[in-house]
């Protein structure tokens, strides 16, 4: 079969396999886990916006709002602490669906000693080893080499570890990205490239940036197969991940996935977003929230009113203690300024 071939035939087998079963066979408890951790960062962000309102957040800061799903479902797929996630500024969504705790990620957007990155990284450049997430950067595009060489990591230590690594619509006309596609696919290192696709750059609609906006194609060049997902619904982007993450596992190099998705804010707390309508964003809150979606999903499954209110009444509750926590925590030491800043023998 020519090289050619073998990457059309390797995009359909995966696009098949994805469109026979589209939704995740989640368990009651499974759903509702899903559930909990979309909330979570629905309520954590709401109340980031707030403490950036009230001048406790400096800087930048993207919120997450509308694509829980994306790092919900792709996550929850993953292998605790043998996988590794690498993403760009939008990341407190992505730290949250890790499970870290969110006290130390409201520490950290706030500045505080007892943030997860010391209080030096803020919003957008939060770090734990730990939990082998490697990021939060700010720089559009950066983070795609990064993942691989993460995946070269994997591919080296043979520990059988899977790269995550997400970048927006804008970020995929970066030349970085391209070059990174190439060399994932010469060396078939095991990473699984995400395009959230929210539709703005920013401020710029993909179509007026993007002569080819169907980004799951865009490995095409380099052989990667590419899947379409609709990141609004958290099953279909989990059993997108089960088959993305099982294809990378058999050693087959990278798979290209693209979540489509929607962010209800603007791009950063500084964008008052007035380059769309209040109508389109109304339409997707009302028709393609990814919450209510699991919600009614719930509902339908005969999962009580009163369970999701508890869920409801515990997230606001842990919200409110990270907030307090945050706020109550002291700002670093002057002499964190000289710490962590080069890294090397001597």
């Amino acid at each position: 079969m020519a090289a050619e071939d073998e990457a059309t035939f390797a995009l359909r087998s995966l696009q098949q396999a994805h469109a026979n079963n589209k939704r995740f066979d989640a368990s009651d408890e499974e759903l509702l886990k899903f559930y909990e951790q979309m909330v979570l960062i629905r309520r954590f962000e709401e109340k980031a916006g707030q403490l950036y309102g009230l001048g406790l957040i400096g800087g930048f800061c993207h919120l997450y709002i509308g694509q829980e799903a994306v790092a919900v479902g792709l996550q929850s797929a993953l292998k605790e602490g043998h996988d590794s996630v690498i993403t760009g500024y939008r990341d407190h969504g992505h730290m949250l669906a890790y499970g870290i705790d969110p006290k130390v990620i409201m520490a950290e957007l706030t500045g505080r000693a007892a943030g997860i990155s010391r209080g030096k990284g803020g919003s957008m450049h939060m770090f734990s080893t730990e939990h082998k997430f490697y990021g939060g950067h700010g720089i559009v595009g950066a983070q795609v080499p990064l993942g691989a060489g993460l995946a070269f990591g994997h591919k080296y230590r043979d520990d059988g570890g899977v790269c995550m690594a997400y970048f927006g619509d804008g970020a995929s006309n970066q030349g970085q990205v391209y070059e990174t596609f190439n060399m994932a696919a010469l060396w078939k290192l095991p990473i699984v490239f995400v395009v959230e696709n929210n539709g703005y750059a920013m401020g710029t609609a993909v179509k007026r940036g993007s002569a080819e906006t169907h980004f799951y194609r865009r490995g095409t060049a380099f052989r990667i197969p590419g899947m379409d997902v609709n990141g609004m619904d958290v099953l279909e982007v989990r059993q997108a991940a089960e088959v993305a993450l099982e294809y990378v596992r058999a050693g087959n190099g990278p798979v290209l996935m693209e979540l489509n998705t929607y962010r209800y804010r603007g791009h950063s707390m500084s964008d008052p977003a007035k380059y769309r309508s209040r109508e389109e964003v109304q339409e997707m809150r009302e028709k393609h929230d990814p919450i209510e979606g699991a919600k009614q999903e719930l509902l339908k499954r005969g999962v009580t009113e009163d369970r999701i209110k508890e869920i409801d009444k515990k997230i606001r509750q842990q919200v409110a203690e990270a907030a307090d926590f945050a706020e109550s925590s002291p700002e670093p030491q002057a002499g964190e300024l000289y710490t962590d800043v080069l890294v090397g023998t001597y």
